[in-house]
């Protein structure tokens, strides 16, 4: 037998009927009328009480498994899933890729939302028809939007956005969207953003570790142009703009290669871990002494990093999820530059 649950649609509110019935199972549960495991009236069941089509119960009940609320079991109906809603406000976090530091801003998000806040997690790999999927099939679904936008051609080349990823984020209001990492001054309105200035922020940093730098003859960045999950082009223009001003000698390569030519007064700066972990190797084999011999600079900090005493320049990855988290709980639409930091330890 099905649980009484009460369902309160308003005929003069705005309010799409869906999203009523949606709001009355989430208050049930917030009021302890609905447990876990207990079972709710059938889709025809709710729609001959309240009098609404079938397909409007459908759409509520999609929502509502999608958000994990409610369950099905196949020939016998649907049932609560939770006990409690712990959220009073749901927020998709949708980010590019699974990377230590993008979950260092999810984790720095979710400890300074608290517990009285959902955060839903989606992941769309830098694919563009996987970032327009899911956002367009959760409009509607949450409270805020967290996005970083972070994409790739059909050349595995950074992309900022397109005018159909564009549209796709017209559908949010603007007072609910907050976009992460990635600058993009062609979204339009008055929303959130904390961003990273990918050509100053190298450049600048770099300018922060020139003593240290005019002790080596020739800088060498290490830049993946056609990555799996690609970088910004800007990262590789801010060092071209930095070497040239000071006067640098300087080489852009693709990888660290086996048996590279190694030549001391030699700076590396890697961006991705496992060339940082392919030169270290090769510094080490030949007995040359890093920070002395060759310089080694990584891009973004991690805690093994610092353990081995890495220099890096990084952007604060914490603060950029702290400050998301500021906003979302404040209602605040603020442009802010994330800190990003030249960090000296041994190995230049």
């Amino acid at each position: 037998m099905s649980k009484t649950i009460e369902i309160k649609i308003n005929e003069k509110s705005r309010v799409p009927k869906y999203k009523q019935i949606v709001d009355s199972v989430i208050e049930d549960i917030s009021k302890g009328n609905l447990k876990v495991g207990e079972k709710i009236p059938s889709i025809n069941e709710l729609s001959a009480t309240c009098y609404l089509s079938r397909d409007t119960v459908e759409k509520a009940y999609r929502q509502l498994k999608k958000q994990k609320i409610i369950h099905s079991v196949k020939g016998k109906g649907y049932y609560a899933a939770k006990s409690n809603l712990i959220s009073k406000t749901n927020i998709l976090f949708l980010i590019n890729k699974p990377s230590s530091y993008k979950m260092m801003i999810y984790n720095s998000f979710v400890k300074e939302m608290g517990m009285n806040e959902h955060v839903t997690l989606s992941i769309y790999h830098c694919e563009e028809s996987l970032f327009r999927n899911t956002l367009e099939g959760s409009i509607g679904v949450y409270d805020y939007y967290v996005i970083m936008p972070h994409f790739k051609d059909e050349k595995l080349r950074h992309v900022s956005s397109t005018p159909e990823i564009l549209t796709a984020l017209e559908l949010i209001p603007k007072d609910k969207l907050v976009i992460l990492d990635n600058q993009n001054p062609e979204i339009k309105g008055d929303y959130g953003a904390i961003f990273q200035d990918f050509r100053e922020d190298i450049r600048y940093a770099l300018k922060e570790a020139l003593n240290k730098l005019k002790q080596y003859d020739n800088l060498i960045l290490v830049y993946p142009s056609k990555a799996i999950y690609p970088y910004p082009k800007r990262i590789l223009n801010g060092f071209r703009q930095f070497c040239i001003e000071e006067g640098f000698d300087f080489e852009i390569i693709e990888e660290i290669y086996d048996d590279m030519e190694l030549q001391t007064k030699d700076v590396y700066i890697t961006i991705q871990e496992m060339d940082l972990v392919n030169i270290v190797r090769q510094i080490r084999a030949k007995n040359l002494r890093m920070g002395r011999d060759i310089g080694v600079i990584s891009y973004n900090d991690t805690p093994l990093k610092e353990l081995l005493g890495i220099t890096v320049i990084s952007t604060d990855f914490k603060a950029m999820g702290g400050t998301a988290a500021y906003m979302v709980l404040k209602n605040k639409s603020e442009k802010v530059k994330n800190v990003f930091r030249y960090i000296e330890r041994n190995s230049v």
